[in-house]
């Protein structure tokens, strides 16, 4: 392949990328996945799996050309495998044969046990010239939260957090009765952090947060999903008037005590009185929730930190400083990517292992 070709196989590919980000927060369980077309340089058809139990990437992309009888002759362009087994749709391989499409261009195998290069091994039995592994790094990051789910067994752990310039989490409220979040962040910050509510699949605090705090847990300054609200209360002593008991948005509340539903809610008693998370990750795996955003508070960021069990922090640092309260999560050495906002630094540090 010359550099030219390779230039114009990755252009189509990050066209593939584009489309499949589209849906993010979207496809439930499923990856995200963009699918293009091209014959004689020419895209002729596209597509993206826009939500979970829809059609897949590649059968909008090959219901989307006009001409069918061009597909005889193109290029067919997927960020990720194929399927090759019957689940919610049938299977994407055995619609590309089908369609006669000669040459198929991979970004990723699929991790998922029942595909895993099935796909590609079917396509190719079919004479279909198969390529695999085109910006593969840029695939697999868009698809993490997949790949953790498939690979680990457990969601995608995303960790925030907000700290003062001198290192506090929030006031010392001991003793206090005062009920409501003391804002470290601004108003721009906090739309962000409902936009990345809205792209997981399920958002976690522990009993301090919930009560002190009285957080929604919900999207509302960003169009999307809210995702389903976690919290941990061993001794089941939160309130049944704090926002998280509103109904409005599917809760679970993990317990030392009993397992049972009522009005929206569901308590799950843990299965272990020190370390709750083999518990909570497996009830996520069970239920197939691939991604969780934990907001907190210290004491619930530093135990996922204690153990391992975390992929991403995006943590804000505001310019002023509270002069004393409770100490913020970590520290953590690892790489770190910093953006800036209008009134914070944003540090986004990724932990790939």
């Amino acid at each position: 392949m010359t550099a030219e070709q390779r230039q114009l196989h990755e252009h189509y590919m990050r066209r593939c990328l584009d489309l499949a980000s589209r849906a993010i927060g979207n496809t439930g369980s499923n990856p995200m996945v963009g699918c293009v077309i091209v014959e004689s340089g020419k895209i002729i058809g596209e597509g993206f799996h826009r939500a979970f139990r829809e059609a897949h990437a590649e059968v909008n992309a090959i219901e989307s050309v006009k001409n069918r009888k061009l597909l005889k002759s193109s290029t067919l362009y997927v960020n990720l495998e194929p399927c090759s087994h019957y689940g919610k749709t049938p299977p994407c391989a055995d619609l590309i044969i089908k369609s006669g499409i000669p040459h198929v261009v991979i970004g990723m195998k699929d991790p998922n046990s029942l595909v895993g290069g099935k796909g590609i091994e079917r396509m190719k039995k079919a004479a279909c010239i198969v390529e695999s592994g085109l910006l593969e790094e840029e695939c697999m990051f868009l698809n993490r939260r997949f790949i953790s789910y498939h690979e680990k067994r457990r969601p995608y752990i995303i960790l925030k957090w907000a700290r003062s310039a001198d290192g506090f989490i929030d006031i010392d409220r001991t003793g206090k009765e005062k009920r409501g979040p003391n804002w470290i962040s601004g108003p721009r910050e906090r739309m962000l952090v409902h936009k990345w509510r809205s792209q997981e699949q399920a958002i976690l605090v522990g009993t301090n947060t919930a009560a002190i705090d009285d957080p929604t847990l919900n999207v509302r300054y960003w169009p999307g999903r809210s995702p389903i609200r976690m919290v941990i209360d061993r001794d089941l002593r939160l309130n049944k008037d704090l926002k998280i008991f509103d109904g409005s948005v599917p809760t679970v509340v993990f317990n030392n005590t009993e397992t049972r539903e009522e009005a929206n809610t569901r308590y799950f008693k843990l299965k272990d009185r020190g370390n709750p998370w083999p518990s909570v990750l497996d009830y996520m795996y069970e239920q197939e929730l691939i991604s969780l955003f934990v907001e907190g508070g210290a004491a619930i960021i530093n135990s996922l930190l204690e153990y391992g069990l975390w992929d991403e922090a995006r943590i804000f640092t505001s310019r002023h400083a509270l002069g004393s309260g409770i100490k913020a999560p970590g520290p953590i050495k690892l790489k770190t990517v910093d953006f800036n906002t209008a009134t914070t630094d944003l540090s986004i540090i990724y932990n790939r292992y």
